[in-house]
């Protein structure tokens, strides 16, 4: 009995990607701001509309590290805020405004109950005003993930949820999962992406590149110029509604 050839996929399939090859997202992507990291990104950066899971021995260590030039750049494209759930540390407002992301531009959620923060997650996702989500969700189980996955792809978010180490054991619809460690220098693995698996990890600076250039410059090392930070819009509220920024927003 003759057994026919199997037929060969065309080269230029637009959604279609080959397990040897990283894949090219069609997705919107923004960059992360790490040269090195982007290059093993699918499609050279952050997915938009997609969950992205951060995996830590110790949360809340190099969380600011690693999104915040993403999050700058967000922050000058959308007028609303970042929104982060039950962040472990208030974020340092000065340290922030340094590298270009005024603190004014982030509301705080803090939940006493893992369902809580779940749920503020979803609300988060599903607000208009909002430029991203970052939410510490130690508990979340794979069919609360797939949940808030699906939130931010129907509503078009960027969303990075912070679990511990353990939960690499665990399942998960993220399309893009790292590990995350480190003192000075930062180690990124990534242990989940649309390709082949990576064996090395990524090294990034200790510190971001506008901070890098003031500590340097307080040192006297040398006389470096500083980069200009993103410009970020004001937004616009309307007169009879509060600023909800300003606050810290507590769930029981």
């Amino acid at each position: 009995m003759s057994t026919a050839p199997r037929p060969r996929l065309p080269d230029d399939l637009p959604h279609v990607w080959r397990a040897p090859e990283l894949a090219h997202a069609h997705e919107e992507v923004t960059e992360s701001g790490h040269a090195a990291l982007d290059a093993q990104l699918p499609g050279g950066g952050w997915p938009v509309g997609s969950l992205v899971e951060i995996l830590q021995d110790q949360a809340g260590a190099h969380a600011w590290q690693l999104l915040l030039p993403a999050l700058t750049r967000m922050a000058a494209r959308e007028s609303g805020p970042v929104v982060l759930v039950n962040p472990p540390f208030e974020p340092f407002g000065p340290g922030l405004h340094a590298q270009g992301l005024r603190i004014e531009r982030m509301l705080r959620v803090r939940a006493a109950r893992p369902q809580a923060c779940l749920w503020a997650t979803e609300q988060a996702l599903r607000s208009q005003d909002v430029a991203a989500v970052l939410a510490w969700l130690p508990q979340a189980k794979g069919a609360e993930l797939r949940r808030l996955h699906l939130a931010a792809s129907q509503h078009h978010r960027l969303l990075f949820v912070f679990r511990a180490m353990a939960a690499l054991r665990d399942s998960s619809p993220a399309r893009l999962r790292l590990q995350v460690e480190g003192g000075g220098a930062l180690r990124v693995r990534i242990v989940k992406r649309r390709g082949p698996p990576l064996e090395h990890s990524i090294e990034l600076p200790a510190h971001p590149q506008r901070l890098a250039a003031l500590l340097q410059a307080r040192q006297g090392k040398a006389s470096v110029p500083l980069p200009s930070p993103t410009p970020t819009p004001t937004p616009t509220l309307p007169k009879d509604r509060s600023h909800v920024l300003d606050r810290t927003v507590a769930i029981a």
